[in-house]
């Protein structure tokens, strides 16, 4: 049926060039191209070869993989490899030594990797947004040309519109983001930042170079972290928060500069801790944070007693 349909548009192609006294080459040439690319992108979707838009520049030392579909206008550099059944949309480029796993989407105008040296790895079904920097060079000052920085990404990621994710300002670390994560629009995660698995960062949350965020943690909308800060498991950070120390994990912070306002209850809910968890929690954080009087001894004894009992416990 498909070969028929396109015996028909030549007939007809060769007879509009013959009525109007044009030459049909350019009319054929055109018609060619849009009928292979189609055909292309028909076996792509099969999970066949894929397609390479006309327009896309892709180097022939590049490694693509099985059933990639790359878009107008996007440029795939000479060390780059892309893994199985990626979508590259229109105008996005991927260069220097980049590898991009199965089943990952890059969308209009995101940028990943750069052309210095060093490496950018992004593992499997991972969502790049719409013009997000992924990969490029830090802002560290102390950064020296040459060096060989590193980013790397887990899997199973959404990283939104307008997010930059920076490498490694030395090749001695890496910057690291884990799995599950999802980085909403207009995020910035710094040199040799450690990101663990399922957090969630609202828009435009910034995190400063060498900041540490383990699991599960949630930040709310406009959220600034200072540099080398760590933020504890199942915590969450109130929007418009100035973190300037580190958060405990579980807790709840809010303010410039924020300060502890309890236990992050319903997010220790939504993961599923137990009300006795919960119950245990409220009395430690009683005791290490809210001291009824000065005979309870400073912070880190009041931390050491309770993780005594704890441990005797156990």
């Amino acid at each position: 049926m498909a070969m028929a349909a396109a015996s028909s548009s030549l007939r007809s192609l060769r007879a509009l060039s013959i009525s109007r006294a044009l030459s049909p080459l350019p009319l054929l040439r055109g018609f060619a191209l849009r009928l292979l690319h189609q055909g292309v992108l028909e076996e792509g979707r099969r999970g066949g070869p894929g397609s390479v838009h006309p327009t896309a520049v892709v180097h022939a030392d590049a490694m693509i993989g099985q059933g990639v579909m790359i878009g107008p206008f996007c440029t795939i550099g000479s060390s780059v490899r892309i893994g199985n059944a990626c979508q590259l949309h229109a105008g996005s480029h991927i260069m220097g030594d980049t590898e991009l796993g199965d089943h990952c989407i890059v969308l209009t105008g995101a940028i990943v990797g750069a052309d210095l040296p060093g490496q950018t790895i992004i593992g499997s079904n991972n969502v790049i947004g719409h013009h997000s920097v992924v990969g490029v060079r830090c802002q560290d000052l102390k950064y020296e040309a040459g060096d060989k920085c590193f980013l790397h990404i887990g899997h199973n990621n959404d990283i939104r519109e307008y997010s930059s994710i920076h490498r490694s300002s030395t090749s001695s670390d890496k910057t690291v983001v884990g799995d599950n994560n999802l980085i909403m629009g207009s995020c910035h995660i710094a040199h040799d930042c450690k990101i663990g698995n399922n957090n969630i960062f609202a828009n435009n949350t910034l995190l400063a170079g060498h900041v540490v965020v383990e699991d599960y943690a949630h930040t709310g909308g406009a959220v600034v972290v200072h540099q080398f800060c760590r933020i504890g498991s199942y915590s969450f950070l109130s929007g418009g928060s100035a973190i300037s120390q580190d958060v405990p994990k579980y807790m709840m912070v809010s303010g410039d500069r924020a300060e502890l306002r309890g236990l992050n209850l319903v997010g220790l809910q939504r993961n599923g801790f137990s009300s006795v968890e919960v119950m245990k929690m409220r009395r430690a954080y009683r005791k290490i944070f809210m001291p009824i009087n000065t005979n309870m001894g400073q912070f880190d004894d009041r931390l050491a007693e309770v993780l005594g009992r704890n441990r005797t416990k156990n």
